[in-house]
């Protein structure tokens, strides 16, 4: 069961994501496949840096576990999907068309993958072979956690093409741009975007104005294996045109510098998440020139689910409590389908969890920012204090209400997507939950299961929107429209799903602790005619972002075409 993230820059991931589950009846020939250790050493390289985010060899990830595929499928099956999986499914291949009804979604063509890598990939796979270790399934799961369709409204909403990002891919491959962020800077009300691949734009009259390339101002930084490493996530500190302060994250290499949270040194590290306080020489200059200090490192032990989003309370005042402080998404960083869930879902550790920081402090363990005393864990000794809120797989994004209510988007694993109200020190259950099921930390957490009548015992906090893999497959956090252009749109949360595009709203009065909101689809339009974003941009996986500028209106981002729309026309028939 592929999870939220997906594939789309993973090279053997969509081969491998296709092909586990099948059995084309043709083994590999045993004598083609490379045994020596170099073979072997480049197979495992390639892996990692381009496959290991989806899979594994213990249990489904993204993709299906891997363990004995190469006795399963032959050498010219593998070879051919990997160069161009879409044909294989168009050829009506029975393997390719039930995977591809079980993912729904089509993988790209790995056609610039060279015929030794592929080769070198099939060797390291032969390696894993053993299939004790495998997950043993229990058949005593939800098969459907939420049986109830997401109904279709009557909202229609308009789009307007504003502006088109380079792009920054290879060879023009999708996606073209992985933007994924729209901020607006402080006082100017300018907006910014940025691209995982490490560049973020200011958007000038619709055309986008590189301001800081990620690439030329740290020699470690890394935007592979894809899904979300690279240039994570950007911040303006609300007095930015005064201290000329702004705050990013991005993915390096491992060892790259010594972590300020790290694990087990038998546990692999795959790449390091920095959070990096820059001061801007000119606040006013349309390119980035500025020294950067860094605040935090953190190892991961996958690519995938790593540091998401970071970002100050746009509501906080001078003088308020919240004024200044830091937040910050943090994933599990895959630790729990490899079998460490034991490093998130507890108190010492980062993975996992929101975090609230003082940039201007120092009382942190390493000094370089501080750890404010009203965080829920901040005069515990044996925790870290700079944890807001914990229990989460992936906490992708984050927004507030109009109303002070902080709202954060976990992407999940194989069955719920859900939309969280944070309370300081409260636990949002993973990884001994999805939504509001149980999983199995060290089972197969690709399967949810019931409560139990003494659940309280565990004082979970439940989502407040959630819906299961039916609907969609990965969250994508959206806003409370705050404009005044689009009076249909009032009251309402818009948001959706990653992969597909989906367009979902919920009623914001509906948005209570121990209530779930009702989901509702909404619809759009571009140039007068109805379509959906999966026509707009031509590709099978959107890749949805949301953006909001300072007047309250809102965008919609498309990574795989790197277009952005604003929402110019909205209405509801009754």
């Amino acid at each position: 069961m592929i999870k939220k993230n997906l594939l789309l820059s993973l090279l053997p991931v969509l081969v491998l994501t296709f092909i586990v589950s099948c059995n084309t009846g043709n083994a590999f020939d045993d004598n083609s496949i490379a045994k020596d250790s170099v073979s072997i050493a480049a197979g495992e390289a390639l892996f990692n840096k381009n496959c290991e985010g989806c899979h594994n060899f213990r249990q489904d990830g993204i993709g299906p576990q891997l363990s004995a595929i190469t006795t399963k499928l032959s050498t010219d099956w593998l070879t051919n999907f990997i160069k161009d999986p879409q044909k294989i499914i168009s050829s009506g291949d029975e393997h390719a068309k039930t995977l591809y009804a079980k993912y729904k979604i089509a993988m790209p063509s790995f056609a610039t993958l060279k015929d030794d890598e592929i080769k070198h990939i099939i060797s390291f796979l032969n390696t894993n072979t053993d299939t004790s270790k495998i997950v043993k399934d229990d058949n005593n799961d939800i098969k459907d956690p939420i049986p109830a369709k997401i109904q279709k409204s009557n909202l229609d909403a308009g789009l307007q093409l504003i502006a088109q990002i380079p792009a920054s891919s290879d060879s023009g491959k999708t996606p073209l741009a992985r933007i994924t962020q729209m901020i607006v800077q402080p006082t100017t009300h300018k907006l910014f975007v940025l691209d995982l691949r490490g560049k973020l734009y200011q958007l000038q009259q619709g055309k986008p104005q590189l301001y800081m390339d990620m690439q030329k101002l740290e020699p470690n930084f890394i935007n592979e294996p894809g899904l979300a490493t690279g240039f994570g996530s950007i911040a303006f500190h609300p007095d930015f045109m005064k201290n000329g302060l702004m705050y990013t994250t991005h993915t390096e290499h491992p060892g790259s510098a010594k972590a300020d949270f790290a694990y087990s040194d038998s546990i692999k590290v795959t790449l390091q998440w920095v959070l990096t306080e820059w001061k801007v020489d000119d606040v006013n200059a349309t390119t980035f020139s500025g020294k950067g200090r860094e605040l935090l490192r953190i190892n991961m032990v996958t690519g995938i689910h790593g540091m998401q989003e970071i970002s100050f309370d746009p509501l906080a005042k001078p003088g308020d409590d919240d004024y200044g402080l830091l937040y910050a998404g943090i994933g599990d960083g895959g630790c729990t389908e490899n079998g460490y869930g034991f490093l998130a879902h507890n108190k010492k550790n980062l993975w996992g969890t929101i975090i609230r920081i003082d940039p201007a402090g120092n009382n942190s363990a390493n000094g370089h920012y501080g750890i404010p005393k009203t965080n829920p864990f901040a005069n515990i000794k044996e925790d870290a204090g700079e944890i807001y809120a914990m229990g989460f797989r992936n906490p992708h994004r984050t927004t507030w209400t109009k109303t002070g209510q902080m709202l954060v988007s976990n992407v999940g694993q194989s069955n719920i997507e859900s939309i969280n109200l944070i309370k300081p020190g409260n636990d949002y259950g993973w990884p001994v939950r999805e939504g509001n099921f149980v999983i199995h930390t060290y089972g197969n957490i690709g399967k949810v299961y019931p409560l139990e009548a003494n659940d309280s015992i565990d004082h979970i906090t439940y989502p407040v929107i959630e819906y299961d893999h039916d609907e969609g497959k990965a969250v994508s956090g959206g806003y409370e429209y705050l404009g005044s252009a689009l009076p249909a749109l009032k009251g309402k949360f818009l948001f959706g799903d990653i992969p597909s595009g989906r367009l979902l709203y919920t009623d914001v009065q509906d948005i209570k602790q121990g209530n779930f909101a009702t989901i509702k689809e909404w619809n759009i339009s571009l140039n007068g005619t109805s379509k959906t974003l999966k026509e707009i941009c031509g590709n099978d996986r959107v890749d949805l972002h949301f953006g909001r500028d300072s007047n309250g209106e809102l965008y919609i981002m498309t990574k795989a075409d790197g277009k952005i729309y604003k929402l110019i026309s909205a209405s509801e028939s009754k």
